[in-house]
């Protein structure tokens, strides 16, 4: 059913999520986004172009964004909680400060986005692209990472405490300070990444890609479980055959 008609694009009750605003579609301004964050109804955009727009210190706890363009969007102090992006670009998108708290990320690409100081509690990146990424000094309690690229992302003093690391690339990785402890790595890698004071005490790191790691280095994951065939490529760096 059709209710209004905003900036030029429709705004559209939605049939699943009937207690909704639904926008589809058009180049939404900020003063339009604003009006929905005011309202009482969280809003669901769906193929909307935001490149480059402003949603800073907006109210969007509950928005959900279907298949829209978000890159260089800046969403600093932006309220995201138990917001969804699905199937979204917004590579150098700013979440500086964002409480992205219990938020999923589905599918999408935020290639060199900045986290930078953000909540990100409980929030779930699921199939996405963060290559060059910046999440430093995030609130990071409980974030999961499934499928998901981070190649040469930002992430000193992450907590991945107990975590299940499935399909997870943080091959060049600043991982300076972050906590492996008791993680199982899945199918995942830490191919010259950037390891130095991380914590891996009891961690299963038989399912990781360790290329790049020397022997003399090997103090860097101290107290976690290797493979033998990992075993073996460390002292096949010092020349030794392991039979």
């Amino acid at each position: 059913m059709l209710d209004e008609p905003l900036g030029g694009f429709m705004i559209l009750a939605s049939p699943v999520t009937p207690n909704r605003t639904r926008i589809e579609g058009g180049l939404p301004s900020r003063a339009e986004l604003a009006t929905l964050a005011a309202a009482s109804v969280p809003a669901l955009l769906v193929n909307c172009d935001l490149d480059g727009a402003d949603l800073s210190n907006l109210d969007m706890a509950d928005w959900r964004f279907e298949g829209c363009v978000l890159k260089r969007a800046n969403l600093t102090s932006a309220t995201l909680e138990n917001a969804a992006f699905e199937g979204c670009r917004g590579g150098f998108a700013n979440f500086t400060a964002a409480i992205l708290t219990e938020a999923v990320f589905q599918s999408s690409d935020f290639n060199n986005a900045i986290f930078v100081g953000a909540s990100l509690s409980q929030t779930a990146f699921n199939g996405c692209k963060l290559t060059g990424a910046d999440l430093s000094q995030t609130k990071s309690t409980g974030t999961s990472f499934r499928e998901t690229t981070l190649s040469a992302a930002r992430l000193p003093g992450f907590s991945f405490r107990k975590a299940r690391i499935h399909r997870v690339d943080f091959s060049l990785a600043d991982l300076a300070k972050c906590d492996f402890r008791e993680a199982v790595f899945e199918e995942s890698s830490l191919r010259e990444s950037h390891l130095v004071d991380a914590r891996f005490e009891g961690a299963d790191l038989r399912g990781a890609d360790l290329g790049g790691l020397r022997l003399n280095d090997a103090r860097k994951v101290k107290g976690a479980t290797i493979s033998r065939i990992q075993a073996g490529d460390l002292l096949a760096e010092m020349g030794l055959k392991v039979l």
